[in-house]
């Protein structure tokens, strides 16, 4: 894709109709994302306001049809990639996504305009086993109305929050791609959580568990993930692996829960040895 990022950077009117037409098409708007991001990191805010305003139109188009995802994802990645700009950390843009994505859930946005009872009620009456079981949660006084709003809201925000970071990934890889070949799979198998910055994401969680805002604790692992995946990329590019690795390593963190949580505590590890400089100087 990258003749197609060349040319969406050759001016502002090219980078505003793709990303208007990216957030436009059904399934598509992660390209807007993308694009928005990308314009943002090589320009900054400022400059990148015409294209992020070109992709929000559309995306909002979509919030009045009932899908928040769309104009969600593109300003979460805007505020990812004004982040990483200034900064130039992953793991700091990272955190700041995940502190935005859980406030979006905290807000409610992510909860059908109609409340969830005429979810649940569905459920009943198409699924007599989840009847059952909400009846039997109901009578151990948990509060289903309750439970249902996290659930939907944190699986959105999930969803959200992971592809805000694909944008941003794809917009980094682009801009490495035209300006500074190679940079990319550099800067990310470098990218590793600073001790710090465990401790603001267990300060984020320990916040959210005191004042009860579920919606803080229910993200904070993500870039502890993608911290992570970047440790697996990092180990096998030192070592010279064959591509098929990686292949095998996504199947196995997208189809077993095990490979999720030994990727969290290898990365949990990772900010204090600092796996890949060992291995580095051992070579």
């Amino acid at each position: 894709m990258l003749p197609v990022a060349r040319w969406l950077m050759q001016g502002l009117p090219q980078a505003t109709i793709g990303a208007a037409v990216g957030t436009l098409v059904p399934w598509l708007f992660w390209l807007g994302a993308a694009i928005a991001a990308l314009v943002t990191l090589r320009r900054g805010l400022s400059s990148a306001l015409p294209v992020i305003v070109a992709a929000a139109l559309p995306a909002g188009w979509w919030w009045s049809q009932g899908d928040v995802i769309p104009l969600s994802s593109v300003l979460l990645v805007t505020l990812m990639a004004v982040v990483l700009r200034s900064r130039m950390r992953w793991s700091e843009a990272l955190i700041i996504g995940a502190l935005g994505g859980a406030l979006m859930i905290q807000s409610g946005i992510f909860l059908p305009p109609g409340g969830v009872e005429p979810l649940l009620e569905q459920l009943r009456q198409g699924a007599p086993e989840i009847a059952a079981m909400l009846d039997d949660m109901a009578s151990q006084g948990v509060d289903t109305r309750q439970l249902a709003n996290l659930l939907i809201g944190g699986v959105t925000g999930l969803v959200v929050l992971l592809v805000a970071v694909g944008c941003l990934a794809l917009a980094r890889a682009w801009q490495a791609g035209l300006y500074n070949p190679g940079g990319f799979r550099e800067e990310f198998h470098a990218l590793r959580l600073a001790p710090r910055e465990l401790l603001v994401l267990l300060g984020i969680g320990l916040v959210g568990l005191v004042l009860n805002l579920p919606g803080l604790g229910m993200l904070v692992w993500v870039p502890l993930l993608v911290a992570g995946i970047a440790l697996v990329h990092g180990f096998i590019g030192l070592k010279g692996m064959h591509g098929l690795w990686l292949g095998i390593f996504y199947v196995l963190l997208i189809f077993t829960w095990p490979m999720i949580l030994i990727v969290l505590l290898v990365a949990l590890l990772d900010s204090f040895a600092d796996f890949r400089a060992r291995l580095g100087r051992g070579n």
